[in-house]
């Protein structure tokens, strides 16, 4: 198949590419920045431009939506909804004009409850933040699109926090706290996280191009799940890095300083390594049930021990 991978010039993206080159599909990717690693293979563009949205998809049969501002600090705030759901209209729009009947979307978790106790494809929805709401928002634009055609598929994945080499992400920055000795505990641990492997995510990504025309819900984590505390613990040991002598703040304690550097960061205009939001997020519960990706039988390469382990020899 002949496929467009809109956002493929990111982390995510550039692993799915290569999957999905390997299995011996073509591939485009539309993105605003050159993929390092597909140079040739990127069509430089912005989802907010509809019309371009349209050229790109001339000759396409599968389109995955990667997409997204996603950051905790976006600023204004409004990109979040003229990217997440305007760019989720413009795909829709392009994707009628060239009459493609399958869209894979990543959406995300945060589209759940933060601190919910565990979560379900059939799980209450309350975004606690603008990225899950718009998010949110996209996904309705998409399951319209899927209502007003016929022998349309539409595969909305929700993944948890994905990891692996390359990613500079939240799971990076722990094992560089680590590795520096700077790491200190918020809370007790004991909050569980769901975690997805990128090597184990762009696999079942490939493979949700075969599904049957149909929508489909699918939350993605790998398990089981680890506790914040094991999963210190086993990046401790991979490092050689001494668990002796952690030093643990105590949650409340560690949300105020999380608004001092929130003050601190709006009035230096300045994105800070620490806010509340993220200490709210490092010690929630994330545990997602992935019932509807255990029917599928779908098999991980990799165990989360796997990966982490292949991402800390990489760095």
């Amino acid at each position: 198949m002949k496929c467009l991978i809109v956002g493929g010039s990111g982390f995510v993206g550039t692993r799915l590419v290569g999957t999905l080159l390997k299995a011996g599909h073509k591939v485009q990717i539309y993105d605003k920045v050159k993929s390092e690693a597909y140079p040739s293979l990127t069509i430089i563009g912005d989802v907010r431009k509809k019309e371009d949205l349209v050229k790109a998809l001339d000759g396409i049969d599968i389109v995955y939506m990667l997409a997204a501002e996603h950051r905790d600090d976006v600023s204004p705030v409004s990109l979040y909804y003229d990217v997440n759901v305007g760019g989720a209209e413009n795909l829709t729009y392009a994707t009628e004009h060239n009459n493609i009947k399958k869209i894979i979307f990543i959406s995300s978790v945060a589209v759940y409850p933060l601190n919910a106790k565990s979560t379900k494809e059939d799980s209450i929805v309350a975004p606690f933040n603008d990225y899950g709401k718009s998010k949110l928002q996209a996904e309705k634009v998409f399951c319209e699109w899927y209502k007003r055609g016929k022998d349309r598929a539409l595969i909305i994945v929700r993944p948890s926090v994905i990891f692996g080499e390359n990613n500079i992400g939240n799971v990076f920055n722990l094992i560089d706290q680590i590795r520096k000795k700077r790491f200190f505990m918020v809370g007790n641990g004991k909050n569980k996280k769901s975690m997805a492997y990128i090597g184990n995510i762009t696999k079942f990504l490939m493979d949700c191009a075969d599904l049957p025309v149909s929508l489909q819900l699918i939350n993605y984590a790998d398990k089981p799940d680890l506790s914040t505390k094991e999963l210190v613990g086993f990046l401790q040991t991979k490092l050689g890095v001494k668990s002796e002598g952690n030093i643990t703040i105590p949650y409340t304690l560690g949300l105020v300083a999380g608004y001092f550097f929130d003050v601190l960061a709006l009035v230096s205009g300045k994105k800070l390594p620490l806010s509340s939001v993220r200490i709210k997020k490092f010690c929630a519960s994330t545990v997602v049930e992935t019932k509807n990706l255990q029917s599928m039988r779908f098999k991980a390469p990799y165990t989360i021990e796997d990966g982490l382990s292949r991402m800390i020899d990489s760095m």
